[in-house]
């Protein structure tokens, strides 16, 4: 049973005329050019996300690429191959690319002659940190916390304006003994109804699963549920009866620490867990709850975002 939303909810301002005042169409389901407003909007998120931020944090901000056995080795193919977005050019030599190059001039198919790179897009910004601390050494007795984002790609082509295959992601990742990731989740999920009550928005938190890929994905997704590794808050920008998933607070055991060989002080497999904002649908969810006029937003909700 769902628990009630906190905050008042207001009349919901039309995704229609928000996507008509605000987001422009590619021409690619799921890909938008953002205006000036949006972008306002979404760049008061970043600023006021780092003022949330903890001492002796990392800051890190990765390219929206990176390396494809890296991925591999995080155990992405198993988990989630139907979001997967590989880089793929054109290779050989002179004469096999101009082959292709001949071949669209005369209105034929060319990507044929495409080969995959060593990159694929990331499908969330902690990937690359793991990789990056194993080769460091071993994880400090104090843990380790990195803010990382980057442009994120999953392919789900969908014409709902929260669910984009573009899009940006912002987390919070913590290293260290299974501990010191309970205690980071709970900070951030306590944490997470102030930042709520700073932007208005009506929001809940309930336990939820991934959407792993196939039939060994659903049992995944109960042992996940049934072990809370995951829950997320939710803003109804859509409807109260299927709200939208804005924030996310993870568990994710050892599986990054065994993958990575990350060691804490004592030598036991490091743990690690994330909060990740999406920033991009927590902007929609501002949008759809305050309208597209800044002006008449909330007093408070424009000094949180100093817009």
């Amino acid at each position: 049973m769902n628990v009630a939303f906190k905050q008042p909810i207001k009349p919901r301002h039309s995704l229609d005329s928000i996507a008509e005042a605000l987001l422009l169409p590619s021409g690619i389901d799921g890909v938008y050019a953002r205006t000036a407003v949006f972008e306002q909007v979404a760049d008061g998120l970043a600023a006021l996300i780092s003022r949330y931020r903890e001492t002796d944090t990392e800051v890190l901000r990765f390219p929206p690429v990176m390396s494809r056995r890296q991925l591999e080795k995080s155990g992405y193919l198993k988990s989630f191959p139907h979001f997967l977005g590989c880089v793929s050019c054109l290779a050989g030599d002179e004469s096999h690319i101009r082959s292709s190059v001949e071949r669209y001039e005369a209105g034929e198919d060319w990507t044929g002659g495409l080969a995959a790179a060593d990159l694929v897009l990331s499908p969330a910004a902690c990937y690359p940190v793991y990789p990056l601390v194993a080769s460091r050494g071993g994880v400090p007795a104090g843990g380790l916390i990195f803010d990382v984002a980057c442009d994120c790609f999953r392919r789900e082509p969908s014409k709902l304006l929260d669910r984009l295959q573009s899009f940006r992601m912002r987390e919070y990742v913590c290293i260290g003994s299974p501990e010191q990731i309970q205690n980071f989740r709970a900070r951030w999920m306590k944490r997470a109804e102030g930042f709520a009550g700073q932007l208005a928005l009506p929001y809940r938190i309930e336990q939820a699963s991934d959407p792993f890929f196939g039939r060994g994905g659903k049992m995944m997704a109960m042992s996940q549920v049934e072990q809370e590794l995951k829950f997320e808050l939710l803003i109804p920008v859509h409807s109260d009866e299927q709200p939208t998933a804005c924030m996310s607070f993870n568990c994710h055991r050892d599986h990054f620490g065994a993958t990575w060989n990350l060691r804490t002080a004592s030598g036991a497999t490091a743990h690690t867990g994330c909060v990740a904002f999406g920033i991009d649908r927590l902007a929609l969810a501002l949008f759809v709850t305050h309208g597209v006029e800044l002006a008449q937003w909330p007093t408070r909700v424009r000094q949180a975002l100093m817009v």
